[in-house]
């Protein structure tokens, strides 16, 4: 879903992802944020398959995040996706996790890059590569 410029994703917390105080374990907020990335990238027509089959593959090098308030077993939360190119060798992500009331549980920055998997090293300009690909560049931030 893409909504005011912003594309985002809902997921609903399950029982499995719990830690011993009953809040959405703290490993799961980088998987959910993965989830909305593929996501978004679908959306602009790019699938996994496409990528790979293109002879590249994304590379998370860092994520940070930054928590706010819980999320239990069954709260609906909506993760958002925008991606920040600058012509560099990497992107970065933003990522928010917000509650179905609006309200913000944490979130998530990253730096990702595409990789090569032939020369095995990260291309230059990975939003240029990106953009040939998507039906719908838009989505992803790219003009």
């Amino acid at each position: 879903m893409v909504m005011e410029g912003v594309f985002s994703v809902r997921v609903t917390v399950c029982g499995y992802e719990l830690d011993t105080q009953g809040h959405l374990n703290w490993a799961e907020y980088p998987h959910y944020a993965e989830h909305a990335r593929w996501q978004c990238l679908a959306a602009a027509g790019i699938t996994q398959d496409k990528l790979i089959a293109s002879g590249f593959g994304p590379v998370v090098l860092d994520v940070s995040v930054k928590f706010r308030r819980e999320l239990r077993g069954g709260d609906d939360v909506d993760v958002t996706c925008a991606f920040v190119f600058d012509g560099g060798k990497t992107f970065g992500g933003v990522q928010e996790f917000r509650r179905a009331d609006g309200r913000l549980a944490a979130s998530l920055t990253s730096t990702t890059g595409l990789l090569d998997l032939r020369e095995r090293r990260l291309i230059d300009d990975p939003g240029e590569h990106l953009r040939a690909l998507a039906t719908d560049p838009l989505v992803l931030g790219l003009a």
